[in-house]
């Protein structure tokens, strides 16, 4: 209430009289507040980063255009799969997939978008997978003018699925940097999975894992599991199982009898029992 913080904030409080509020049957006096002395250094918080030295992007959400809301994991990994191989290039700054999913399911204004999160350059595009087949749409804007640079279509059988990334990875590096050897491109390529429903386990286990719930670690665990049944040197999806184990660990998920190692009371098997 307005007499519980008057004179003990550094603000000023306009007085805009009794307002009339949906479901409230009588008038509220309702105040504005004006900044004071931190009013600066609060617009100065707020304000938008600066762009960094080096070539910045940021790769948002791509839609899922299959119009089966439970593919929405395939278009989110691909996402993660192209941002990822755009990060292993020392020159370029790449916003973390968190910053970027902020956005998701929301219409953004690419310009808005660069302010906001700092960058120069936004990829969005679409993804569609159907009948054995996927098909990338990609396009890279400029957010300080809105100009487009660069705009493709990408469509390939299912099993070709990490060289169509290899391509979308490529064609964007290309157009922020056109010198760059294509040596350094082959860098940026990591091991996958020989096999697909291996990898589809992959997928479909990060949005789960992005919960960070007891039952979204659950199910990231038993997707994980079954992924490395069929792929056991699947080091990406062995590393997200170690995470998912650690999260239990720290966030109480695990009974503690679970993380007791073998042979005997915890304390004792760790050296740390007490000298008497």
């Amino acid at each position: 209430m307005y007499s519980e913080v008057e004179g003990k904030l550094d603000v000023g409080f306009d007085d805009r009289g009794e307002q009339r509020l949906k479901n409230i049957s009588k008038p509220i006096r309702a105040y504005a507040v004006r900044a004071g002395a931190h009013g600066a250094l609060i617009d100065r918080l707020s304000a938008a980063p600066p762009l960094p030295d080096k070539p910045s992007i940021a790769v948002l959400p791509f839609e899922n255009m299959s119009g089966d809301p439970e593919q929405e994991y395939f278009a989110d990994g691909i996402v993660e799969e192209i941002t990822t191989a755009i990060a292993r290039f020392p020159w370029l700054f790449v916003i973390a997939r968190n910053s970027s999913f902020t956005y998701k399911g929301k219409a953004v204004n690419v310009k808005q978008v660069g302010r906001e999160l700092g960058v120069r350059y936004v990829l969005e595009g679409s993804v569609r997978k159907a009948a054995g087949k996927v098909r990338i749409t990609g396009q890279l804007i400029d957010a300080t003018t809105g100009a487009h640079i660069w705009a493709d279509r990408f469509e390939r059988d299912l099993t070709d699925i990490f060289a169509l990334q290899d391509e979308v990875t490529v064609a964007v590096v290309t157009a922020v940097q056109p010198k760059l050897l294509q040596t350094e491109i082959a860098l940026a390529r990591r091991r996958r999975p020989e096999n697909l429903t291996a990898y589809d386990f992959y997928l479909r286990a990060l949005p789960q894992f992005y919960l960070a719930t007891r039952e979204g670690m659950a199910e990231t665990l038993r997707l994980a599991h079954r992924a490395l049944e069929l792929e056991p040197r699947f080091g990406m999806v062995a590393a997200l199982a170690g995470v998912c184990h650690m999260r239990n660990v720290l966030f109480g998920y695990s009974p503690e009898s679970s993380i007791r190692p073998q042979g005997g009371n915890s304390a004792t098997s760790l050296g740390l029992e007490r000298r008497r």
